[in-house]
Protein backbone atom coordinates (compact mmCIF):
# COMPACT_ATOMS: atom_id res chain seq x y z
CA UNK A 1 0.00 0.00 0.00
CA UNK A 2 1.64 3.42 -0.85
CA UNK A 3 1.65 5.78 1.61
CA UNK A 4 -0.37 8.96 1.35
CA UNK A 5 1.79 12.11 0.35
CA UNK A 6 1.78 14.66 2.99
CA UNK A 7 2.14 18.27 1.90
CA UNK A 8 4.94 20.36 4.04
CA UNK A 9 4.90 23.54 4.71
CA UNK A 10 7.29 26.34 3.50
CA UNK A 11 9.58 28.40 6.42
CA UNK A 12 10.40 31.78 5.28
CA UNK A 13 12.78 34.13 7.24
CA UNK A 14 10.82 37.62 7.57
CA UNK A 15 13.28 40.99 7.70
CA UNK A 16 13.85 42.46 10.93
CA UNK A 17 12.46 45.90 10.43
CA UNK A 18 9.40 44.85 8.83
CA UNK A 19 8.92 43.98 13.04
CA UNK A 20 10.67 46.02 14.58
CA UNK A 21 11.05 49.08 12.22
CA UNK A 22 13.54 51.02 15.43
CA UNK A 23 15.94 49.21 17.32
CA UNK A 24 15.05 51.49 20.29
CA UNK A 25 11.61 52.05 19.96
CA UNK A 26 10.56 48.73 18.67
CA UNK A 27 13.01 45.87 19.33
CA UNK A 28 13.70 46.99 22.71
CA UNK A 29 10.79 47.42 24.62
CA UNK A 30 9.55 44.00 23.06
CA UNK A 31 12.81 42.34 24.56
CA UNK A 32 12.37 44.04 27.78
CA UNK A 33 8.59 42.80 27.63
CA UNK A 34 10.06 39.46 26.41
CA UNK A 35 13.12 38.64 28.46
CA UNK A 36 12.73 35.16 29.89
CA UNK A 37 12.62 33.88 25.81
CA UNK A 38 15.99 35.60 26.21
CA UNK A 39 17.13 33.52 29.26
CA UNK A 40 15.27 30.62 28.00
CA UNK A 41 18.34 29.84 25.07
CA UNK A 42 21.15 31.73 27.32
CA UNK A 43 19.71 28.99 30.43
CA UNK A 44 19.41 32.16 32.69
CA UNK A 45 17.22 33.11 34.73
CA UNK A 46 16.56 36.79 33.80
CA UNK A 47 14.90 39.67 35.28
CA UNK A 48 14.20 42.80 33.83
CA UNK A 49 15.99 45.71 35.42
CA UNK A 50 15.71 49.04 33.25
CA UNK A 51 16.14 49.93 29.51
CA UNK A 52 18.30 52.96 27.62
CA UNK A 53 20.33 53.15 31.13
CA UNK A 54 22.73 56.03 30.81
CA UNK A 55 26.63 54.76 30.74
CA UNK A 56 29.03 57.78 30.56
CA UNK A 57 27.64 59.92 27.11
CA UNK A 58 26.05 56.62 26.06
CA UNK A 59 22.69 54.74 26.71
CA UNK A 60 22.86 50.57 27.42
CA UNK A 61 19.89 49.29 25.70
CA UNK A 62 18.53 46.66 28.75
CA UNK A 63 20.00 46.49 32.06
CA UNK A 64 18.63 43.08 33.75
CA UNK A 65 19.90 40.80 36.62
CA UNK A 66 20.76 36.78 36.62
CA UNK A 67 18.59 35.52 39.85
CA UNK A 68 19.72 32.18 39.91
CA UNK A 69 23.48 34.02 40.12
CA UNK A 70 22.65 37.29 41.72
CA UNK A 71 24.35 39.29 38.95
CA UNK A 72 24.25 41.85 37.03
CA UNK A 73 23.38 41.57 33.28
CA UNK A 74 24.17 44.05 29.85
CA UNK A 75 22.41 43.55 27.32
CA UNK A 76 23.31 45.50 23.58
CA UNK A 77 20.90 45.32 20.78
CA UNK A 78 21.90 45.65 17.19
CA UNK A 79 19.41 44.94 14.17
CA UNK A 80 21.74 45.13 12.12
CA UNK A 81 25.41 42.91 11.18
CA UNK A 82 27.76 43.35 14.34
CA UNK A 83 30.54 46.30 13.84
CA UNK A 84 33.33 47.23 15.89
CA UNK A 85 31.46 50.49 17.39
CA UNK A 86 28.57 48.17 18.97
CA UNK A 87 31.55 45.67 20.68
CA UNK A 88 33.25 48.87 22.13
CA UNK A 89 29.33 50.17 23.57
CA UNK A 90 29.18 46.44 24.89
CA UNK A 91 32.82 46.52 26.93
CA UNK A 92 31.58 49.42 28.08
CA UNK A 93 28.34 49.31 29.43
CA UNK A 94 30.09 45.75 30.76
CA UNK A 95 32.49 48.06 32.70
CA UNK A 96 30.18 50.69 33.94
CA UNK A 97 28.39 48.31 35.68
CA UNK A 98 30.29 45.95 36.35
CA UNK A 99 28.36 43.17 34.43
CA UNK A 100 29.09 39.21 35.26
CA UNK A 101 27.33 38.44 32.16
CA UNK A 102 27.12 40.48 28.68
CA UNK A 103 24.87 39.49 26.01
CA UNK A 104 25.30 40.95 21.93
CA UNK A 105 22.14 40.79 20.23
CA UNK A 106 22.46 41.10 16.26
CA UNK A 107 21.68 40.08 13.07
CA UNK A 108 24.53 38.81 12.04
CA UNK A 109 27.78 38.01 13.23
CA UNK A 110 30.94 38.73 11.42
CA UNK A 111 33.50 36.53 12.04
CA UNK A 112 35.70 38.70 13.77
CA UNK A 113 33.26 39.72 16.26
CA UNK A 114 32.37 36.38 17.16
CA UNK A 115 36.33 35.74 17.38
CA UNK A 116 36.30 38.58 19.68
CA UNK A 117 33.30 37.38 22.00
CA UNK A 118 35.36 33.50 22.19
CA UNK A 119 38.66 35.36 23.05
CA UNK A 120 36.93 37.44 26.11
CA UNK A 121 35.56 34.29 27.39
CA UNK A 122 39.02 32.59 27.02
CA UNK A 123 40.89 35.28 28.83
CA UNK A 124 37.69 36.15 31.29
CA UNK A 125 37.80 34.33 34.80
CA UNK A 126 34.88 32.01 35.29
CA UNK A 127 32.25 34.37 36.92
CA UNK A 128 32.57 36.42 33.27
CA UNK A 129 30.49 35.37 30.56
CA UNK A 130 29.99 37.09 27.23
CA UNK A 131 27.47 35.81 24.55
CA UNK A 132 26.62 36.38 20.97
CA UNK A 133 23.25 36.33 19.52
CA UNK A 134 21.34 36.32 16.30
CA UNK A 135 17.88 37.47 16.07
CA UNK A 136 16.03 35.54 13.36
CA UNK A 137 11.70 36.17 12.18
CA UNK A 138 10.47 33.00 10.71
CA UNK A 139 7.37 31.70 9.59
CA UNK A 140 5.22 28.86 8.43
CA UNK A 141 3.58 29.37 5.39
CA UNK A 142 1.26 32.39 6.82
CA UNK A 143 1.63 32.24 10.01
CA UNK A 144 2.49 35.02 12.45
CA UNK A 145 5.91 35.77 12.51
CA UNK A 146 7.85 33.72 15.51
CA UNK A 147 11.31 34.78 17.05
CA UNK A 148 14.47 32.57 16.98
CA UNK A 149 17.51 33.24 19.36
CA UNK A 150 20.66 31.70 17.77
CA UNK A 151 23.53 31.83 20.00
CA UNK A 152 27.26 32.02 17.92
CA UNK A 153 28.99 32.89 20.76
CA UNK A 154 29.13 31.04 24.60
CA UNK A 155 31.37 30.88 27.14
CA UNK A 156 33.95 27.81 27.60
CA UNK A 157 32.68 25.09 29.48
CA UNK A 158 29.25 26.57 29.16
CA UNK A 159 27.86 27.50 32.76
CA UNK A 160 28.61 23.83 34.22
CA UNK A 161 31.55 25.01 36.91
CA UNK A 162 30.63 28.88 36.78
CA UNK A 163 26.62 27.98 37.88
CA UNK A 164 27.95 25.92 40.44
CA UNK A 165 30.50 28.25 41.58
CA UNK A 166 27.58 31.14 41.96
CA UNK A 167 25.67 29.14 43.68
CA UNK A 168 27.52 28.21 46.33
CA UNK A 169 28.88 32.11 46.05
CA UNK A 170 25.21 33.06 46.83
CA UNK A 171 23.74 30.81 49.04
CA UNK A 172 25.26 32.59 52.25
CA UNK A 173 23.30 35.91 51.12
CA UNK A 174 19.85 33.99 50.40
CA UNK A 175 20.04 32.73 54.39
CA UNK A 176 20.13 36.54 55.15
CA UNK A 177 18.01 37.89 52.61
CA UNK A 178 15.79 35.03 54.04
CA UNK A 179 16.17 35.83 57.56
CA UNK A 180 15.69 39.46 56.79
CA UNK A 181 12.17 39.55 54.53
CA UNK A 182 10.78 37.11 57.53
CA UNK A 183 11.13 39.53 60.24
CA UNK A 184 10.32 42.18 58.01
CA UNK A 185 6.79 40.13 57.06
CA UNK A 186 6.08 38.98 60.50
CA UNK A 187 5.92 42.55 61.76
CA UNK A 188 4.11 43.44 58.89
CA UNK A 189 1.16 40.67 59.55
CA UNK A 190 0.99 42.32 63.23
CA UNK A 191 0.06 45.26 61.60
CA UNK A 192 -2.65 43.47 59.24
CA UNK A 193 -0.72 44.38 55.94
CA UNK A 194 -1.74 42.13 53.16
CA UNK A 195 1.21 39.71 51.83
CA UNK A 196 3.12 36.66 52.19
CA UNK A 197 3.45 35.07 55.50
CA UNK A 198 7.02 32.68 54.56
CA UNK A 199 10.10 34.49 52.79
CA UNK A 200 12.03 33.53 50.42
CA UNK A 201 15.63 33.59 49.73
CA UNK A 202 15.07 36.54 47.53
CA UNK A 203 16.17 40.40 47.18
CA UNK A 204 12.21 41.08 46.83
CA UNK A 205 9.00 40.64 48.15
CA UNK A 206 5.70 41.89 46.85
CA UNK A 207 2.57 43.11 48.79
CA UNK A 208 -0.91 43.30 47.81
CA UNK A 209 -2.28 46.69 47.28
CA UNK A 210 -5.95 45.63 46.60
CA UNK A 211 -5.97 46.25 43.54
CA UNK A 212 -5.16 44.39 40.62
CA UNK A 213 -2.28 44.35 38.98
CA UNK A 214 -0.77 47.50 41.39
CA UNK A 215 1.17 46.01 44.07
CA UNK A 216 4.17 47.50 47.18
CA UNK A 217 7.40 46.43 46.53
CA UNK A 218 10.74 46.02 49.42
CA UNK A 219 13.62 45.47 47.55
CA UNK A 220 17.44 45.45 47.60
CA UNK A 221 17.79 46.93 44.22
CA UNK A 222 20.73 46.16 42.09
CA UNK A 223 23.45 48.39 43.30
CA UNK A 224 22.17 46.57 46.52
CA UNK A 225 20.28 49.68 48.30
CA UNK A 226 17.58 48.67 50.45
CA UNK A 227 14.07 50.21 48.42
CA UNK A 228 10.25 50.63 49.06
CA UNK A 229 8.31 51.21 45.73
CA UNK A 230 5.15 51.35 44.40
CA UNK A 231 4.91 49.97 40.82
CA UNK A 232 1.99 50.09 38.90
CA UNK A 233 1.72 47.75 35.78
CA UNK A 234 -1.84 46.57 34.62
CA UNK A 235 -1.65 47.86 30.92
CA UNK A 236 0.62 50.44 29.36
CA UNK A 237 -2.53 52.78 29.15
CA UNK A 238 -3.71 52.92 32.02
CA UNK A 239 -0.15 52.54 33.81
CA UNK A 240 0.70 56.19 32.61
CA UNK A 241 -2.69 57.64 33.21
CA UNK A 242 -2.49 56.51 37.14
CA UNK A 243 1.09 57.38 37.36
CA UNK A 244 0.76 61.00 35.84
CA UNK A 245 -2.29 61.33 38.40
CA UNK A 246 -0.60 60.37 41.58
CA UNK A 247 2.34 62.41 39.86
CA UNK A 248 -0.10 65.63 39.95
CA UNK A 249 -0.28 65.38 43.73
CA UNK A 250 3.42 65.23 43.90
CA UNK A 251 3.51 67.56 46.92
CA UNK A 252 1.18 66.17 49.28
CA UNK A 253 1.97 62.82 48.66
CA UNK A 254 5.83 63.44 49.74
CA UNK A 255 4.39 65.42 52.85
CA UNK A 256 2.64 62.47 54.00
CA UNK A 257 5.34 59.76 53.53
CA UNK A 258 7.80 62.16 54.69
CA UNK A 259 10.38 62.49 52.16
CA UNK A 260 11.32 62.98 48.57
CA UNK A 261 10.33 59.68 46.45
CA UNK A 262 11.52 58.72 42.82
CA UNK A 263 8.82 59.35 40.42
CA UNK A 264 9.73 57.19 37.38
CA UNK A 265 7.10 56.87 34.68
CA UNK A 266 9.08 54.35 32.70
CA UNK A 267 7.93 55.57 29.22
CA UNK A 268 9.81 52.82 27.04
CA UNK A 269 7.86 50.16 29.50
CA UNK A 270 4.50 49.29 30.10
CA UNK A 271 4.83 50.15 33.87
CA UNK A 272 5.65 52.77 36.08
CA UNK A 273 7.17 52.83 39.91
CA UNK A 274 7.10 55.15 42.61
CA UNK A 275 10.08 54.59 44.63
CA UNK A 276 12.02 55.58 47.88
CA UNK A 277 15.54 54.40 48.90
CA UNK A 278 17.40 54.93 51.47
CA UNK A 279 21.82 53.85 51.83
CA UNK A 280 22.18 50.36 53.13
CA UNK A 281 23.04 46.80 51.88
CA UNK A 282 22.08 43.14 52.72
CA UNK A 283 25.93 42.59 53.58
CA UNK A 284 25.26 45.17 56.66
CA UNK A 285 25.64 43.98 60.40
CA UNK A 286 22.82 43.05 62.20
CA UNK A 287 22.06 46.24 64.09
CA UNK A 288 22.06 48.30 60.64
CA UNK A 289 19.84 45.38 58.98
CA UNK A 290 17.31 45.80 62.00
CA UNK A 291 17.18 49.67 61.20
CA UNK A 292 16.70 48.75 57.60
CA UNK A 293 13.85 46.50 58.39
CA UNK A 294 12.11 49.35 60.32
CA UNK A 295 12.70 51.91 57.81
CA UNK A 296 10.83 49.28 54.84
CA UNK A 297 8.18 48.92 57.50
CA UNK A 298 7.38 52.78 57.94
CA UNK A 299 7.16 53.10 54.18
CA UNK A 300 5.26 50.35 53.32
CA UNK A 301 2.35 51.77 55.83
CA UNK A 302 3.15 54.88 54.47
CA UNK A 303 2.64 54.19 51.06
CA UNK A 304 -0.87 51.79 51.80
CA UNK A 305 -2.09 54.71 54.04
CA UNK A 306 -0.99 58.06 51.10
CA UNK A 307 -1.92 55.30 48.18
CA UNK A 308 -4.64 53.12 49.26
CA UNK A 309 -7.54 56.23 48.86
CA UNK A 310 -6.06 57.92 45.78
CA UNK A 311 -5.86 54.32 43.84
CA UNK A 312 -9.25 53.61 45.14
CA UNK A 313 -10.37 56.67 43.43
CA UNK A 314 -8.54 56.01 40.43
CA UNK A 315 -9.53 52.49 39.84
Amino acid sequence: MVAEKQELSDIHNVDLRDIWENEAKDFTPWLAENISKLGEVLRLKLELRDTEVPVGPYWLDILAHDLEGDRPVVIENQLETTDHDHLGKLLTYASGYDAHVAVWIAKEFKDEHRQALDWLNQRSDENTEFFGVEVELWKIDDSRPAVHFRLVATPNEWRKQTVSNARVAVSERRIRYKEFFQGLIDSLVEKNFTGPRTARPEYEHRFASGFSSVNYRARFDWEGNPRVALYIERDKAWNKDVFDKLLGDKEFVESKIGESLEWDRMDNQKASRITVMRPGSIDDAQETLEEIQDWMIDKLLKFKQVFGPRLKDLS
